[in-house]
Parts: C-alpha cells; structure tokens; sequence
C-alpha cells in the first residue's frame, strides 16, 4: 500500500509566538510538517508558515471571552465533523493544547484550572474586592469553573494520552482526577539567538533609555497576564517593605491596572510602577531590568522566567511555578517556598540588589542552565510523543503511514 504522513488535526483557538501556550504550538507544528499533515483548526493564526499546515479557520465571536470560548468549543467540533463526514478529512490523531474539544487523543497540560481555583479561592472572593472589580471577577470566575468542569469530563479518561509541561502538573493530575502513574513532561524550548546574555547588553542602554529608567534605579520584571495570580499583589507589599532603595518594577501584561492604583498609592509606591503593554521584542523588557519577580500563586511553566534566565537575568519564582523544578534555590536563582510570604520575597529581592557578586554568579548560572532548552528538542520529544500514541490508537493506520525514523 501506498505510504503517507499521519494526518494530525490540531485544535487551537489562536496559535502565535507572542503568549506561552501558543508559543508551545506555533514551535511545534513549524518543526512537524514533514512528519504529518497537519490541519489546524483556530480562529487566529500568526508565526508560522500557513502554506505548510491546512488552516481550517473559524470565525471569533466579539464579546467576553467566555462566550467566545463557549462558541469557539461547540464550533470546532462543527467544522471538524463537516470536514471528516463531508470533505472526508478524517484526522489519524487529534492534538488539543489544553481544554479545547472532547475528543482529543492527546492533550499537552499547561495549566489545571481546578488547582489554580483551589490556590486562588481567598483572591477570588469577592469581598475581596471592589465593586467596581466585580464584573470582571465574576468572569473570570464563571471562565474557570467552566474549564474545571470539562478537566474533569475529559482528563480522567485513561484513552487521553495526556502530556504535561512540569512534574507538578502530572501531581495535579493525579489528585485531582485520579490519573495513574507520571504523564510524560516536556518542556519548553527557547530561541537563543534572541534570549542570550549578550543580546540584553546590547539593547541594555536603548530600553532603559526609553522606559526612563535612571541609571542608579534598580527595576525589578513582572511579565504576563493574570496579575493576581502572577503575584502582583504580595510584590507590591515587598516593595513597600523596600521603600528605601532605588526600585522600580515594570509589570508587563494585558489585565485592567486600574485596580492597582489604590493599592500603589496606599503603599506610597507612586511613580515606581510601571504597566507596559506587550511587545513582539519581549526582550526589550529584559535587557532594561535588573531581576525577575515571579511569585506566582499557581504557575505551570511559564516562558517569562525561562526567557528572563536565558538573557542572564537573576529570577525569583516560587515552588508553585514549574520553572522551580530545574531551578536550585541560591545557585541558579531563587525560590520562595511560600507565594504569599511578602518578608521572605522582599529579603531575596533585597539581597539582589545588595550583593552584585551573588547577583552576577546567579545570572550567569541561569544562562548556562537554559542553553539546554531549545525548541528544536522540544518538538522532537513531542513529536515522539505523538508517534507513540498514533501507534497505540491507531496501529493500522501508523503502519501504513511514512515516518522518517
């Protein structure tokens, strides 16, 4: 029988190199169209050459987020139920980055939404909050409950091969839907001709320049969405506790700042924070900061921290990120075992700024650490990944296929 590529349907609302998910994505599929055809189903697509994939594009509903997703969901079933039972495109393999079908075959795990709820609860309440915060809050709430919901519909199924980005996932996994045994991690990758030591100096100068930062200033990263849970809170309480010193710190992302502003002049923290919209040229904000600030409540693996180490930036996480599993605490960064704990987080953050020799060893730990993660292995771990569970669901079907050992 005539050989072929395995056909892999890919369910990905958006698929880009700007957020962390989709940044998994977009570097998968550009290194695995030789290997299957690919066809994307997604409403945005940016980053990667369309000619080489089949897009199926959908249509995005304007409005919240929720309702998008809900359309998003019951839409891409539709189509691909056309496709297979119409246009005879019946895919060998179905690949979902996170929760976005009920009936993949492989999901990668970015996040569990029923253990960031659970790590959130206290934040998310509303008394919590101001009135004014309410809207978006019940949201977000509603978006999360809807997701923990369908984890619990689909990830305890043994037939879901599921994939996970930390070891605290497959944890996660395991007590929250009873999941057997380890899933397989993989992690990120990373371009190093972007993220390198040398390339932050070079732009050191520039950026600083155009975020007018004083040369004595000393500033302090925070990038990504979610600020809540990203810890943005208890950094603020660090940096109240640090009044003294020269600080600022730049917090990069797409949430609503307005609910900060009271806590910023409440803190006497006014003119020291920055918002900053995202840039195409992350590296941008690396190359004008000094230290990472990462104190997330509930972190997968985010790509900030890993591309803030890659560019020789000290970093503070938490152990409830999944960066902390290849970080050892003192020698290639640093880890706060309690996300809340606003003392221990501002004393780590003095130390960087004091002590220039420890700050300068860790940078270059950090570095030297990453050169290992490069998004070539990480798709061909993940392209073995596929390959295996092509042969356990389908071993007819990867028998008549073509597959470059």
């Amino acid at each position: 029988m005539t050989k072929r590529r395995p056909r892999l349907a890919v369910v990905s609302p958006f698929v880009d190199k700007h957020h962390g998910t989709e940044r998994y994505v977009a570097e998968w599929l550009s290194r695995l169209t030789d290997t299957f055809e690919i066809h994307l189903y997604s409403q945005h697509v940016e980053g990667i050459d369309v000619t080489r994939v089949h897009w199926h594009k959908i249509s995005r509903l304007h409005g919240p987020h929720i309702s998008n997703y809900i359309w998003w969901f019951t839409g891409n079933h539709l189509w691909r139920a056309w496709d297979s039972h119409v246009g005879g495109l019946r895919p060998d393999l179905i690949f979902s980055p996170g929760i976005n079908c009920l009936d993949a075959d492989v999901i990668s795990v970015h996040i569990l939404f029923a253990q960031m709820l659970r790590g959130n609860s206290t934040g998310m309440r509303f008394r919590k909050h101001s009135m004014r915060e309410w809207p978006r809050l019940l949201h977000r709430r509603l978006y999360y409950r809807l997701i923990a919901v369908l984890e619990r519909r689909i990830y305890p199924n043994p037939k879901v091969d599921l994939i996970v980005m930390s070891r605290r996932i497959s944890d996660g996994l395991q007590q929250f839907y009873g999941r057997q045994g380890p899933s397989p991690t993989l992690y990120f990758g990373l371009d190093h001709q972007i993220f390198n030591p040398q390339r932050r100096l070079q732009l050191r100068e520039a950026a600083r320049v155009e975020i007018q930062l004083a040369p004595h200033q000393f500033a302090l990263l925070l990038v990504g969405n979610d600020w809540l849970n990203k810890g943005l809170p208890v950094l603020l309480e660090a940096m109240q506790r640090l009044r003294e010193l020269p600080l600022q710190l730049l917090v990069v992302g797409q949430d609503d700042s307005s609910p900060y502003k009271n806590i910023i002049s409440a803190r006497s923290l006014d003119g020291r924070i920055h918002f900053l919209p995202p840039r195409k040229d992350v590296e941008f904000y690396y190359a004008a900061s000094d230290a990472y600030t990462g104190p997330s409540k509930e972190d997968a693996l985010p790509l900030p921290p890993a591309e803030a180490m890659a560019c020789g930036l000290p970093v503070i996480v938490t152990a409830k990120c999944g960066i902390s599993e290849i970080i050892a605490d003192g020698r290639n960064g640093l880890v706060m075992q309690d996300p809340m704990n606003a003392d221990d987080l501002a004393a780590k953050i003095r130390q960087l700024y004091e002590d220039c020799d420890f700050r300068q060893r860790l940078s270059e730990k950090a570095a030297e650490t990453m050169r290992q993660f490069a998004w070539d292995r990480s798709a061909r771990e993940f392209r073995e990944l596929l390959l295996q569970s092509l042969q356990k669901k389908n071993p007819e079907i990867a028998a008549l296929c073509h597959v470059d050992a």
